[in-house]
């Protein structure tokens, strides 16, 4: 009987085909996750969750231990910077007088200034318009108030003119300091005093005031008489500026108003004034006026200080 054939035929084994197999590269699997739309309900709900969790007992993600301690912490740290900063300044004003500024080196030389103040200190006064010059006037009234006979009479002290009138502590403090008398009257024609004229600007001969600003114990004129006197800038500035009188006389400013103890200590102090009227300026030509103080301990000569000792203005008198 002839042999059958098995119908189980072993297939050929092919060499590496596992190992071919296994480092034979897969498709990737495709995962696609969809984010969930939250709803507004649960977003609020979130919210307040975090604000407030009833299950955890926190409040916005702390519990009250961990809040106590933060603020605890905080407590601390700000009132030591507080401390500190306090210690700090009341050090440093135990160093710092009430009265009179420790350094005071960035005003060497007093400067000048004009009243009435004015942008760019120009006077222009235009005859026939009031209101040009009324501005002036309602500020020079203001200004000369503090200046006034009865006032200064009630305030300030009748000096002895031609020498200082220092007021030491003695080792004991001398507050306030009394100030000499500059009353208004000194002034002339310029005082405005029952004045139809208006300090000179209904006229066209104005009256422009120059003060010498104030340093904290400085003795102007180191014992020497002292004045201010003014000029045209230049060639024709002189010649259309004409002629002017002074009030004092001779712009004199005396030496009983020195030397100047603070604002604190001198209360009622008032700044002697020297009123400048032009008579005759040119009219509809500007004019350029500088007035300085002759002191000897005043220099007026530094370029780069224009206002040292000295002060430049332009004065208009517009005539129709």
């Amino acid at each position: 009987m002839p042999q059958q054939r098995s119908l189980c035929v072993p297939r050929p084994l092919v060499v590496g085909s596992i190992e071919e197999h296994q480092r034979a590269p897969r498709p990737a699997a495709k995962m696609v996750t969809q984010k969930e739309k939250k709803s507004c309900g649960q977003v609020v709900e979130e919210w307040k969750e975090f604000v407030w969790n009833p299950r955890t007992h926190q409040f916005m993600g702390r519990t009250g231990t961990s809040w106590a301690f933060i603020l605890l912490f905080y407590f601390v740290f700000y009132g030591f910077l507080t401390a500190m900063f306090t210690l700090t300044m009341w050090v440093m004003l135990q160093t710092v007088s009430d009265h009179t500024p420790k350094y005071q080196d960035r005003l060497a030389t007093p400067g000048l200034m004009i009243r009435p103040k004015t942008e760019n200190l120009d006077v222009v006064v235009n005859v026939s318009d009031a209101e040009s010059w009324g501005q002036h006037v309602q500020k020079l009234n203001k200004f000369l108030e503090p200046y006034n006979d009865s006032v200064q009479a009630q305030k300030n002290d009748v000096c002895r003119p031609g020498r200082y009138y220092e007021q030491p502590d003695n080792g004991v403090l001398n507050y306030p300091k009394r100030a000499c008398q500059f009353n208004r009257t000194q002034l002339g024609d310029c005082s405005g005093l029952g004045d139809p004229t208006h300090y000179g600007y209904s006229t066209g001969q104005p009256c422009v005031f120059i003060k010498m600003n104030r340093v904290i114990n400085f003795y102007a004129g180191a014992n020497q008489s002292m004045n201010v006197t003014c000029v045209g800038k230049r060639e024709e500035d002189a010649e259309n500026l004409g002629s002017f009188v002074m009030f004092p006389a001779h712009g004199n400013i005396d030496l009983m108003y020195f030397p100047y103890y603070g604002k604190k200590f001198h209360v009622n102090y008032t700044q002697p004034l020297v009123a400048v009227k032009f008579l005759n300026v040119t009219p509809n030509v500007e004019v350029n006026v500088e007035c300085r103080i002759n002191a000897v301990n005043i220099a007026t000569d530094d370029e780069r200080d224009k206002f040292a000792g000295r002060v430049a203005f332009k004065l208009r008198i517009n005539k129709t």
